[in-house]
């Protein structure tokens, strides 16, 4: 608001007339200003026990965002009932934070090894059509969709803002994953290792993470035009070794990922995932790509008692619960993607900031 006796002396320059026509123009230009900026929130987080009261529900309405993403975790059934499994989410659905949630905020979700059925399943999980049919259910899937059509879970999903198209794509990190290799003793020795160590990485490429169908499918999914890619990845992306579960048990599926995000020419890919119960965003720089980044938030409702070894990290991991949430903001000149971890009680415990001209080739 201009003050009394600014527009006293304007006034007076101008004239009563081209100071009306003069406050137009502050208007217009305010008004034009604010059209051109748009901002588009990202929450999402994994490990959600369903015997948690899980008040960070609760903390993530409050930051309004435009989408929530489970990554998995969404529960822990750990069985192979099947009705063992719908009463674990129907606990969850109990949840009144998660009852307002799923009001207020749109809702899409892939899983990991909990909530398909066992601690570090894969394709060989017995009731893997099962526990598909009850997720799909639970998060309200249409019965038309390509989802319920098709083996696994793998998706993809476009929004658009006043300036981009922003495209996100669920992996199906279990229904076609091979056997881990079992850790033995006196491999990858390193003093890092204070803790004992459940898997090996794989040392040929006669194994398979994802599977030939999902992989023909992601190469579509890549050539498709939008301006930002958010891969979501139940499994951590962008970590080095540290013997749990990751892509780094996989690291020729994690170099066709590389190579096929080179190959398409794909730009504005960065990763979200979750599974281990701490926060922590890597980066990893391969030849000729720009920095892939993977911004894990796994703690819903799980915490964990120390992090791994991560040459790949950007800062300090976060233990107490939380989850992430991205800020696409567009204005006219550019736009910047806001990485933040928030804790329980609302508080930033990481944050990093990119701009989108940072992802291109």
């Amino acid at each position: 608001m201009l003050s009394p006796y600014i527009k006293k002396h304007l006034m007076h320059i101008f004239g009563a007339k081209s100071f009306f026509y003069f406050l137009l123009c502050l208007v217009f230009i305010s008004f034009n200003a604010k059209s051109q900026t748009s901002t588009f929130r990202i929450a999402f987080g994994s490990c959600a026990h369903e015997d948690h009261p899980l008040p960070v529900f609760n903390t993530i309405i409050k930051q309004k965002p435009n989408l929530f993403i489970f990554l998995g975790d969404n529960i822990y059934a750990d069985t192979d009932d099947p009705e063992v499994m719908r009463q674990k989410y129907k606990l969850l659905s109990a949840k009144k934070g998660f009852k307002k949630l799923i009001k207020t905020t749109p809702v899409i979700a892939t899983w990991d090894d909990h909530d398909y059925g066992r601690n570090d399943a894969g394709r060989h999980y017995p009731m893997k059509e099962e526990s598909k049919n009850i997720f799909l259910d639970f998060f309200n899937e249409p019965i038309n969709s390509p989802r319920r059509k098709r083996e696994g879970i793998y998706t993809s999903y476009f929004y658009q803002t006043a300036k981009e198209t922003i495209q996100i794509i669920l992996l199906d990190t279990r229904t076609f994953r091979d056997n881990l290799i079992p850790f033995k003793k006196g491999i990858y020795d390193d003093p890092r290792f204070f803790y004992e160590r459940d898997y090996l990485p794989h040392t040929t490429s006669d194994s398979t993470l994802l599977g030939e169908v999902q992989w023909a499918w992601l190469r579509d999914e890549l050539k498709k035009k939008a301006d930002i890619r958010i891969i979501a990845s139940s499994t951590q992306f962008g970590i080095e070794y540290n013997g749990y579960e990751s892509w780094a048990n996989f690291p020729h599926e994690q170099q066709r990922m590389i190579d096929l995000i080179k190959e398409t020419k794909a730009s504005g890919v960065f990763f979200v995932s979750g599974d281990v119960h701490y926060a922590e965003l890597s980066s990893i720089q391969p030849k000729n790509c720009y920095p892939l980044y993977d911004l894990t938030a796994s703690g819903l409702s799980s915490t964990w008692d120390f992090s791994t070894p991560n040459k790949n990290r950007i800062g300090n991991p976060v233990m107490q619960n939380h989850f992430g949430l991205l800020t696409i903001n567009t204005n006219k000149e550019r736009t910047n993607i806001l990485m933040e971890i928030i804790d329980v009680e609302g508080n930033i415990v990481l944050t990093h900031s990119i701009s989108l001209s940072e992802l291109q080739f």
